[in-house]
């Protein structure tokens, strides 16, 4: 495995290079970026068919770096998109300290849990702690499990997205329709068929105007503290 494994790199010139892309594309997002308990250190990277060892890379060592790639984030103003698998209660301790640690400048930037697998009591906990906390959600993933509906149920109608979460670009459109008619379904929207530009009251509108006004909303950011 040693053979295969890539020469180490420094954070300090993961750092600068993650910089100098973001410096470079001044719209562009952070991730994903994350933390997994799951994923498995592969003997060779570069190989076309990819064999796993029963290695695991240490939670510590990820949250080092995590947090400081979320760091940089936070000083570009930049939103991120955050991956976190089997590690519910890092994840919402890594929320809590960067929310402690940058106060005022945590609510200029929006974080997304992409195809969010979290338990609905760590998603409210979440929610009640951190306004710009959206999650999103993906058949790909997300719909493996039946549990991601419970997930919709208990999310606020104003932090949920939707993605496809899927390699294949010729599927993205239709995987991400289909977790937009399952949002819909559950939250009991209704489904536009036509698309009117005039202001509509907000207890008339279907799932697509939910989900653009949470992703404009995600976009923007500069969120009010929660009260």
């Amino acid at each position: 495995m040693l053979s295969h494994s890539p020469d180490p790199v420094s954070l300090q010139d993961v750092l600068l290079e993650l910089r100098q892309n973001l410096e470079g594309f001044p719209r562009a997002m952070l991730g994903e970026v994350g933390v997994d308990r799951a994923a498995r250190v592969p003997i060779d990277h570069s190989a076309g068919a990819v064999e796993l060892t029963p290695f695991t890379v240490p939670l510590e060592h990820q949250l080092v770096i995590l947090e400081a790639q979320m760091k940089l984030a936070v000083e570009l103003g930049r939103n991120i998109s955050l991956h976190s698998v089997k590690a519910h209660q890092a994840t919402l301790d890594l929320l809590n300290r960067m929310q402690k640690k940058h106060k005022a400048s945590w609510l200029r930037i929006s974080i997304d849990l992409h195809s969010c697998g979290v338990s609905t009591e760590t998603w409210k906990a979440l929610e009640k702690s951190h306004r710009n906390v959206f999650m999103s959600l993906s058949t790909a993933i997300n719909g493996r499990s039946p549990s991601h509906r419970a997930l919709i149920a208990a999310c606020s109608p104003r932090r949920i997205l939707v993605e496809s979460d899927y390699h294949a670009i010729e599927e993205c459109t239709k995987r991400t329709w289909d977790m937009v008619l399952t949002v819909a379904e559950v939250k009991g929207w209704s489904v536009e068929t036509t698309w009117v530009d005039d202001d509509v009251r907000e207890e008339e509108w279907g799932v697509v105007r939910h989900l653009k006004n949470n992703w404009d909303e995600f976009q923007l950011g500069n969120h009010t503290p929660l009260r």
